[in-house]
């Protein structure tokens, strides 16, 4: 069931008797790149998947809630639309990382059904989830601004710091731009698991589902335990800090 239908963004209820269970589908181009339009409308799906959650009763509100994020194509995002963000600077950044935490801290799970290419800024929003299902037979995840000369600003820095845990795939994927296929990403732990295509947005949804009874009652509980986990990483997203080393001056 189509819930809002916007021109890069659309949210579907996958399943009717589930009414705590959304499909957000990004749509902007070939490469789904993230514009500021392309923010704002994933804002906005969020304020709806949060106000439908808040009119849920009963037996409803006690399956509790989930998300699920994907494209279609061979990206589910190529990143940032670079040359945007590099002329409009801190207007663009900020909303950004605001998304970036929002996400994060979401009061229900979250799935990334990653379909194809996850780079830069579309492996930031995809590591932003609780959750990584990706498509087995195509597709890379990597942090690549190494090459193409942009430094990590603190926020993104740090939502890539706290899902890639072992040090050594950290340094391999923001150092030397590493691209992980996705049995690669499962083994080196940021990715929950690979799968074949036509089994990507199936097997989301029975992660979604089998998350959704820890949100039940769909009380604050869920988003507040989220944001204690990711404190550091969040106060980092939302403290405005663009300049990346600007600490060194202190030394």
């Amino acid at each position: 069931m189509s819930l809002i239908d916007l021109p890069l963004v659309k949210l579907t209820n996958p399943d009717a008797s589930f009414p705590g269970l959304f499909l957000l589908h990004l749509n902007n181009g070939a490469e789904n790149r993230i514009t500021l339009q392309l923010i704002t409308e994933i804002m906005q799906a969020l304020d709806f998947i949060d106000t439908r959650l808040d009119s849920l009763t009963g037996e409803d509100a006690a399956k509790g809630g989930a998300l699920i994020t994907t494209s279609t194509g061979k990206f589910y995002s190529n990143g940032l639309a670079i040359d945007d963000a590099m002329k409009i600077g801190d207007p663009f950044y900020l909303p950004f990382m605001r998304m970036l935490a929002r996400i994060l801290t979401f009061r229900v799970p979250t799935v990334a059904a990653i379909n194809g290419h996850a780079f830069a800024g579309g492996c930031m929003l995809a590591l932003a989830h609780d959750y990584r299902v990706m498509r087995a037979d195509r597709g890379w995840i990597a942090m690549n601004e190494i090459d193409i000369g942009i430094p990590l600003i603190p926020g993104m820095a740090a939502i890539v710091k706290c899902k890639v845990k072992a040090q050594d795939k950290l340094r391999d994927c923001v150092l030397a731009a590493h691209r992980f296929k996705a049995s690669d990403a499962v083994a080196a732990g940021f990715v929950d698991k690979a799968v074949e295509e036509n089994a990507l947005i199936d097997t989301a949804i029975q992660y979604a589902k089998a998350l959704a009874p820890k949100t039940r009652g769909l009380s604050p509980v869920f988003h507040l335990i989220k944001t204690e986990m990711y404190r550091e990483t969040v106060s980092l997203l939302l403290a405005g800090g663009t300049s990346p080393g600007e600490y060194m001056a202190k030394l």
